[in-house]
Order: C-alpha cells, then structure tokens, then sequence
C-alpha cells in the first residue's frame, strides 16, 4: 500500500470547480478543473442544479486521480471550501429542494433594501458584524416565503455550497461559523442569536439552520457510496471547510504574525469579484457597518476577518475583452489568443498616460455590495474627450477597479500598511502596479496558484490531526509563497489618485439618482 501524503483541497467556485493535490508541506501537486453552470433568469435569478455541482465535483476528483497515480490510498484527508452565501435547500431525505439560489442571485433586493431602512438594519449589523445585501441567505429564505412559500415548507435545512459538498461527502448535515454566523447570528459569540433571527423576521425558520461545526477540530469519513464516485477511499477523512473568502485570506498570506503578535496585514482577493480587508484577533477593532461589508470567523480561534466586497473586479476585463472580440470580427480580423492579448494589454496599460477618464467597475447586472449596496448600480465611463483612445479607456479601467478597492478598504477604516494580493488579477503586472499607486500602499503578490484550495486542505490537514494547528502551517503552506519583493507604489501617481479617488467618490455619490431612475425606466 503507497505512504499517505497528500492533502486534497477543493474549491467549488460560481464557474468552475477545482480539485487540487497538495504534499504535507503545502506543495501543489496537481489541479484539476470542470466548468459549472450557472442558470440565469431575466428576473434576477441566478441558480445552479445542486446534484450537478455534486456530480461536477465528483468528476473533477476522478480527473484528479488520473493525473496523480495511486491517489485515493496516498489521501490522507480532504476538505471542499465553495462560493459563498445563497441557499441550497435540502428535504428531510437530504435531496435537492429545487435548484440552489446563488450570491449573484438579485431577486430579494427588495427584501434586503426594506431591512436595511427599518430600525432592525443597525441592529443586524452590530449583531452579525455584516450588512444586509441580497446575496445572503436571511434576505433570500425572506423572497422564497413571499413567492415560493410551498418549496421553502418541504425544506427541511438551508445549507450553503460547501456544505451541501460535504453532505455529499460524509452524510452529515452542518455549516461552518463563519457563514452560519455573519448571517444569523452573533459574532461577538460566534453563535446563533435568536435576537437576530427575530429582527430578521425569520424566527420561524430557526429550524432550518443546520449545527455549526469547526472543521478544524474534527473530520467525518467520506461514504462508500461518495468514494465510489470520486474514485477515493471509503474512511477518507473529510473536513468542514471554511467558505471560499477567508479559505483564500488563509491561503494567500492574509494571516500574518511578527513574533508572536498578530500583524495587520491587507489581502486583496482579485478574480471576478473583489474582496478587500483585514484579520484581528482584536474585537475592539471591529467597527461593523449598516451600509456594507462582512464580519467573518476564521479558522483560528479568537480572529475574524473585516471584509468589504465589490461586485465586479476582472469582469470588467472579461467584458473588454468581449468587447474587443466583437470589434475584431466587425473588421475582418482575428485577435491573438487570450494570453497574448493580455500582456499587451498590459504593456498598453502601464505606458498610457494615467487618468485621463474615471471608470466606475459597477458591471455586475445585480448591482453594488460594496462599499455601498444598490443593486441599481452601473458602470460608466466619465471625463473624456474625443482625445481618449484605447489606451486610455484601457487604462481607465484597470484603474477603475483599483479606485473601487480603495474605496473599500477606505470604508473600513484608514489603510493597511501592507496589501497582500491574490486572485487571477495578481498575475497582472499592470494591476499590481496600479493598486500600489492607487492605494498609495506597498503590494506583496501571492504565487500560490489556488489560494481558496490550499486554505481547504489546511483545514483538512488541522482537522484529520496531520498537522497541529492552523498558525504551524502558515511558514510551509503560506509564508514561503510569497513574492519577497514589494511593489512600491509610485510617489507622483499616488499624489494624482488621492484627487482622483475623491473625485470617483463624489461621482458614484451624484449618480445613484440616475441609476435608480434608469432602472425604473427598463421596467
């Protein structure tokens, strides 16, 4: 029988879904990947075929056991960590009540909007850490009640993505604190709080909440019937991971200590969405706010993480991209492939004169979370003339999304002294560059390739006893994976996008009565 040396960490994200193989020092073994779809409606929905995840996550695991020989006996523990929020209802039977409700999903705005302007949304956020916004499940099970009332009474659990992965896995029924408390409960406590489910109106549903568990402190083994179809062993044991955001600070240096002190470092999560904030083991510096932003429990007793998300980051790049497809094809021409047209972009970006347009990143058909929640808000591109080019426009948005992650971490307080990135944009010189100048702050990169993945399998790995504790594995697993160079930022730019940044703010303050009023006219 092969020596058991792997950790497997699994990241079932909104669009793909990814099974990666670690060594016990935190090496990326192998990756494998499958596409999941995501089912989109005029209305504002967007859902996704529960036992298709399942299936899709089954499937990427086999295609991983064909690229790393003797895989299921060499496993010593797996945990899958997941997009977050949205509702995956479950019967008493443990199956699928209809399709899962996503994050991006749009449909309880109004539910979230009205909480947040009764007297009950202050008090939900001093009590969850977290501000109402329609991607979480309380303002969700509130929608169902209204318009789906016969599907929420054969509910028996509102589960979130992981850990309906990891009902699949072992059988067993629960979420993580994290999740089960920036939602419903209290975080001071890192519990339930019937106080909060009262304010929320949803005292009545108390039963659907599943047990919270912290993965780090036990596994449950993988079933005969789930090894069959990963193609692992039965008695594999499985871990409750953490949600994919603080999975990610985890594995991408969010978690920092000097000594034995805890550092204030910022990560920076770039991919589709932005995510931007900070962990403490300090309570009193946790400001919560009603207007946006997230507490959440990390997997290490006594810290929490204050994050603040934006809706849109590199999908304003998938949508230039697009863009320049569509422009390509009208001219009879044929673009480079995606990764060649990247790096021009990139040299494009970096030789172009700096703001000479204010691009607002509100792309994302529902709207804003963050740093403000309005799920009216767009794009736009503002203060140019005939004299922009492509360059410029280019330029434009990559800053565009560097403004938005200021704007972020400037609602959480005054800036951390150090950002640390991660995400695909962390691959983008030009990025890099600009969140320096941007933020006027020092940018370490992660070259972790699947961060969320490997803060799963260190959840595995705390929680199957292979490794001791979470903090032991932050020099092998993290540390070491990231750049020792800085990216300073650049003293004249910087000076340019503090007048800039404030200029965007006032901006995107004007504008709300214009996107209101065009979202009332496409009714």
């Amino acid at each position: 029988m092969s020596a058991q040396d792997i950790l497997i960490g699994i990241d079932a994200g909104t669009s793909v879904i990814k099974a990666v193989a670690f060594d016990v020092n935190g090496v990326q073994i192998a990756v494998a990947s499958r596409p999941n779809t995501v089912m989109l409606g005029d209305d504002g929905a967007a859902e996704q075929d529960m036992d298709g995840t399942w299936a899709d996550t089954a499937a990427t695991l086999r295609t991983l056991g064909e690229s790393v020989p003797g895989l299921a006996e060499r496993t010593l523990a797996l945990a899958a960590t997941a997009q977050g929020d949205g509702t995956w209802l479950i019967d008493a039977q443990g199956r699928p009540v209809g399709p899962a409700l996503l994050w991006l999903d749009g449909r309880s705005a109004p539910h979230a909007r009205a909480l947040r302007a009764s007297a009950a949304g202050v008090q939900l956020a001093e009590r969850t850490g977290t501000a109402l916004n329609p991607s979480m499940q309380s303002s969700q099970l509130l929608w169902l009640r209204e318009h789906q009332p016969d599907r929420l009474a054969r509910a028996e659990m509102a589960l979130h993505c992981k850990d309906w992965l990891y009902l699949c896995f072992t059988g067993e029924r629960c979420t993580c604190p994290c999740e089960g408390v920036f939602t419903f409960g209290d975080w001071r406590r890192r519990a339930y709080d019937d106080e909060t489910l009262a304010l929320l109106g949803l005292a009545d549903c108390r039963q659907l909440l599943p047990p919270l568990l912290d993965g780090t402190s036990r596994t449950a083994p993988l079933t005969a019937q789930a090894a069959q179809a990963c193609g692992l062993r039965a008695g594999t044991p499985v871990a409750l991971s953490v949600m994919d955001v603080p999975a990610t600070v985890l594995g991408g240096g969010g978690v920092a200590f000097e000594g034995g002190t805890m550092r204030r470092v910022g990560c920076s999560i770039l991919g589709s969405t932005g995510m931007h904030g900070w962990v403490s083991d300090d309570a009193a510096r946790i400001v919560p706010s009603a207007e946006a932003g997230y507490t959440m429990l990390m997997p290490l007793r006594g810290t929490q993480a204050r994050l603040m998300s934006h809706m849109a980051a590199t999908l304003n790049i998938d949508w230039l991209l697009a863009w320049l497809s569509e422009a390509a094809a009208l001219a009879g021409a044929t673009l480079p492939p995606k990764a060649q047209l990247l790096q021009r972009l990139n040299e494009m970006v970096l030789a172009a004169i700096p703001a000479q347009a204010i691009y607002h990143p509100y792309i994302a058909e529902n709207g804003e979370r963050g740093p403000f929640v309005d799920s009216d808000a767009r794009a736009q591109l503002s203060g140019f003339s005939a004299t922009l080019g492509l360059a410029g426009t280019v330029r434009a948005v990559f800053e565009g999304i560097c403004l938005a992650a200021r704007d972020c971490y400037s609602a959480l307080g005054e800036l951390p002294p150090e950002i640390r990135l991660t995400g695909g944009a962390a691959r983008s010189p030009a990025l890099r560059q600009l969140l320096a100048s941007v933020t006027g702050r020092p940018v370490r990169v992660s070259h972790r390739e699947e961060c969320g993945a490997a803060g799963a399998a260190i959840c595995a790995a705390v929680g199957a006893g292979v490794l001791g504790s979470v903090r032991e594995t932050l020099p092998t697993w993290v540390d070491r994976w990231l750049d020792p160079q800085t990216i300073m930022p650049d003293a004249q730019q910087t000076a340019l996008y503090d007048t800039v940044f404030s200029i965007y703010r006032q901006m995107a303050a004007q504008l709300r009565p214009a996107w209101h009023a065009l979202a009332a006219g496409r009714c």
